[in-house]
């Protein structure tokens, strides 16, 4: 998918905002469109028929959470990547599990947003086709001989911390909450203790400075997201 096939629909009722968006992403050749409401967004997913989703939470008619959940409910599968304040971290997890893709934070720059543009359609386009050796910088994961390397000696690791290194690699370039990361590694488990300290010593077996990661990278009060591979 090129740009200038991506038609993207922000929905959000600042129009300064609304504004730096339509000139930033034009600029990149992104047809955009704009909502100033829920209601207005609604019938505009349906006669724009988007590609991609820019939402703002703080929305005059509906909250951007339940906008996403009614979106999601019925069916809506493209990307959307939610905007939201800095500081709000619990609306930023709880719109991440109702579906959202990825978000970026207010203020933003705009390279960062495109950045996540490109990352949410190309992960929704390589959805169904996931490859099975996965590379970035000089980590390399075998998805199917379950053989980790970095620069071509391979890491031993224990069950669990593969299982979070698979699932990072399946969403990579996404960011994946801690709940997420819980209920597909521990079935559930609350603690998100037990998941810091295994990605503490996944970090210690794959990074070369794990205190500044360069692949695992926290999204701090959100969860973790892994850095996304080489095209």
């Amino acid at each position: 998918m090129t740009n200038t096939a991506v038609r993207v629909l922000i929905v959000d009722d600042e129009p300064p905002i609304r504004k730096l968006l339509r000139v930033g992403l034009s600029t990149q050749d992104y047809a955009v469109s704009e909502a100033m409401n829920a209601k207005v967004a609604i019938e505009m997913v349906k006669s724009e028929k988007p590609d991609l989703i820019i939402l703002d939470l703080g929305l005059p008619d509906m909250t951007g959470h339940d906008l996403l959940e009614k979106w999601r409910g019925e069916g809506l599968d493209l990307p959307i990547v939610i905007l939201s304040s800095r500081t709000d971290e619990a609306g930023i997890v709880k719109a991440l599990e109702l579906g959202a893709d990825d978000y970026i934070t207010k203020p933003f720059g705009m390279n960062e947003l495109v950045a996540r543009i490109r990352v949410a359609l190309r992960h929704r386009l390589q959805a169904q086709g996931e490859k099975p050796i996965f590379q970035t910088g000089e980590l390399s994961v075998d998805l199917v001989k379950r053989i980790v390397k970095v620069a071509d000696k391979e890491i031993k690791l224990s069950p669990k911390e593969y299982d979070i290194l698979r699932i990072l690699v399946q969403h990579a370039g996404k960011v994946l909450t801690h709940r997420y990361l819980l209920e597909h590694v521990w079935d559930g488990l609350t603690d998100v203790q037990y998941l810091r300290v295994y990605v503490r010593q996944l970090r210690q077996k794959i990074e070369k400075t794990p205190d500044q990661p360069d692949y695992i990278l926290t999204e701090t009060g959100v969860g973790y997201r892994l850095r996304e591979g080489q095209q």
